[in-house]
């Protein structure tokens, strides 16, 4: 007699891992630019994504920048080459850095001395972790402060010495930190799938 088993999902690949992450940051750097007032409202239009509204920007040379970005950072993440993603917001007027953004990325790492191969993640786990750091972002706005002159931001990638970095789209630059004694930081939340795990955080200019 036949028996049924329950349905089993295979672990997330690591290039189903890379995508979801990807993606992330997609939104991620959406939500910044338009919480943040780095572009017009006007600039961004509604999408459902991760079970809730989300703005993306409707800027053609904006979601350029974004999509060569992206693409990007998806070869670093399939060859393990990135270790952190920064959003910086910058004033227009003194080039002083306002905000960090910090994306730290690391592999999730499996236990040495287990024989039994870790529980796989559900993809609506690691959809609900990712739709509450971008809920985090939003409520940013109740203690950050108030940014009253126009700005610019720029996107740094940390990565291994031996990453293949296209010479003519990434350069060294400068870090964008902002002084020990003016910056304040805030944890958010982290997500995670059965091969990548982001913890992000936001650092801030503090004159007070």
């Amino acid at each position: 007699m036949a028996t049924s088993q329950a349905p089993t999902r295979q672990a997330i690949t690591l290039k189903g891992s890379t995508n979801l992450v990807t993606e992330f940051f997609k939104y991620a750097a959406n939500t910044i630019l338009f919480q943040r007032g780095v572009y017009p409202s006007d600039d961004f239009h509604m999408v459902k994504k991760y079970g809730q509204t989300v703005l993306v920007t409707q800027d053609l040379a904006l979601e350029n920048y974004l999509d060569r970005i992206l693409k990007q950072l998806n070869k670093w993440l399939l060859t393990g080459s990135v270790t952190q993603l920064v959003l910086a917001i910058i004033s227009k007027d003194t080039r002083l850095p306002l905000e960090r953004w910090v994306f730290d990325v690391n592999l999730v790492e499996q236990p040495a001395n287990s024989t039994e191969p870790p529980p796989v993640k559900p993809e609506s786990e690691i959809q609900a972790e990712i739709r509450y750091i971008l809920k985090q972002i939003v409520s940013t706005v109740t203690f950050l402060p108030i940014i009253d002159t126009p700005t610019v931001f720029n996107i740094l990638a940390y990565t291994h010495d031996s990453a293949d970095v296209p010479a003519d789209e990434w350069v060294d630059t400068d870090p964008l930190a902002i002084e020990a004694s003016k910056s304040q930081q805030v944890k958010l939340r982290s997500f995670s799938t059965d091969v990548h795990r982001i913890e992000a955080m936001v650092a801030y200019r503090y004159e007070g």
